[in-house]
């Protein structure tokens, strides 16, 4: 089984700026999503010492993957995956999504609000990016423990949440990517869970 969590919200988040593998910290209402996320898991967990955590290496993957052990209390370290890292939007990082609009309108011709991430010049597309997110999603199926709670990210969970349940390409990115729920991916399964 897995449980599959987006990290809490950051501070580009909150100013709707573009992240890809740029950082930023987490706000105070992205800690508390964390604490939420773990007290949740924690119900849902009988025994923690069964259970492996998997994160995204991106700094804010790793603080709600940290917060989240310390509430469930696994005594493994957190692992790190790469393959599970964010889009890379190149030079669109660090931008305001008005301001990318009002930039680079060609780019954006045609784009609906969920493929307009790999409209970026010198990012990702969406093959680079879904071959990364099914190999990362095969190392996360191949990992020696059977339950696993995994840290990614918004675009990374919808795309690896559509692989593993088979979607197509435009149901996969209209899914949503909260952070106040995760998902429990199962026999081929997405679920929505709630955080307490």
């Amino acid at each position: 089984m897995i449980y599959l969590l987006r990290h809490g919200e950051t501070e580009f988040n909150r100013e709707t700026r573009i992240q890809g593998w740029m950082h930023s910290e987490l706000t105070p209402e992205g800690v508390e999503q964390a604490h939420a996320m773990g007290r949740t898991l924690r119900r849902l967990i009988a025994a923690p010492a069964d259970w492996a955590i998997l994160s995204s290496p991106q700094e804010r993957a790793l603080r709600t993957a940290a917060i989240v052990r310390d509430i469930v209390g696994a005594p493994q370290p957190i692992e790190t995956e790469p393959l599970i890292k964010e889009i890379t939007l190149g030079g669109w990082e660090g931008s305001l999504y008005e301001d990318i609009e009002a930039a680079f309108p060609q780019a954006l011709v045609g784009a609906t609000r969920y493929d307009r991430f790999f409209r970026s010049p010198d990012g990702e597309d969406y093959e680079t990016f879904a071959a990364r997110m099914r190999r990362g999603l095969e190392a996360i199926l191949a990992h020696p423990s059977p339950n696993l709670i995994v840290v990614s990210h918004g675009v990374a969970g919808r795309v690896m949440r559509g692989l593993y349940a088979g979607m197509g390409k435009d149901e996969a990115l209209r899914q949503e990517a909260p952070q106040d729920a995760f998902f429990r991916l199962q026999d081929g399964l997405v679920e929505r869970i709630a955080c307490d």
